[in-house]
């Protein structure tokens, strides 16, 4: 089985890059499944229905997503019935959505789960080390993917040794820097400390380079623009044993004005 995995979808470049490639990298890999952190989908915070269903109907199977889940006030109408979303696990429990996931393909049952990361995040987020240990003892899926959404390298670093042998992938997102990092762990589990962006490519993260020299150079926080212009398509592909229900190949997915696409 092949799994792939698109980096922090950013604002409308992001979607239109998700639309135009999606089907050719599925068919050039034969995917058979994919999943998608969505937290900077619309506008570049946020996730609004449209942008929901829209990915949805690129082929996403579920979409993860981060810190900005609830920037767009819209999810709070919706997010009860959206079945394909899954919000970070260790979020403040008065917070509504679901923390993880369970998909069907064919005769496998691939759970997905979104964590929080702990450094320069949101403080009022639990643990993920400890939170990730009651859903481990009870999971009984025969895939499972954690898309660790954080700051630093050294934290889903960490968390990935932590959890090595029980999962099958932890693939890092929010940073919007593809890492040249991915690897199988010690004991089986397919690391990666970040994806990537989907999104605009002369950027900063996604942003206007301007606005954010601007902030850096007055010491205030200027309203950021989302920058124009050319994307990129940065996504993880993982190869799943049949037998073993283990990752055999993580493979790093990148489409930019500087690597081509080929068929």
């Amino acid at each position: 089985m092949k799994i792939l995995f698109i980096g922090d979808i950013f604002g409308e470049i992001g979607r239109n890059m998700v639309a135009t490639y999606l089907p050719l990298v599925k068919e050039k890999y034969q995917v058979d499944v994919v999943f998608a952190n969505g937290e900077n989908t619309t506008h570049g915070k946020g996730l609004i229905r449209k942008h929901y269903e829209e990915l949805l109907a690129d082929g996403i199977a579920l979409i993860t997503m981060g810190n900005h889940t609830y920037s767009k006030r819209e999810i709070f109408d919706y997010i009860d019935e959206a079945n394909n979303l899954i919000v970070p696990l260790n979020r403040p429990k008065a917070l509504p959505g679901v923390g993880s996931r369970v998909i069907t393909y064919g005769n496998k049952s691939i759970r997905v789960t979104n964590l929080l990361g702990l450094t320069f995040m949101d403080p009022k987020s639990t643990n993920p080390f400890e939170a990730i240990e009651p859903l481990l003892e009870e999971d009984t899926s025969d895939i499972h993917i954690i898309d660790f959404h954080g700051e630093t390298t050294s934290d889903k670093a960490a968390f990935g040794y932590f959890v090595d042998g029980r999962v099958t992938a932890v693939v890092g997102t929010h940073t919007h820097v593809p890492t040249a990092d991915e690897h199988i762990l010690p004991k089986g589990t397919a690391f990666q400390s970040d994806i990537g962006m989907t999104g605009p490519y002369v950027s900063v993260i996604g942003c206007q380079a301007e606005t954010i020299i601007e902030r850096n150079l007055k010491g205030i926080m200027t309203p950021f623009t989302l920058a124009k212009g050319e994307g990129q398509f940065l996504a993880t592909l993982l190869t799943i044993d049949d037998i073993t229900n283990q990752c055999t190949h993580i493979e790093r997915i990148q489409i930019d004005p500087q690597h081509s696409f080929e068929k």
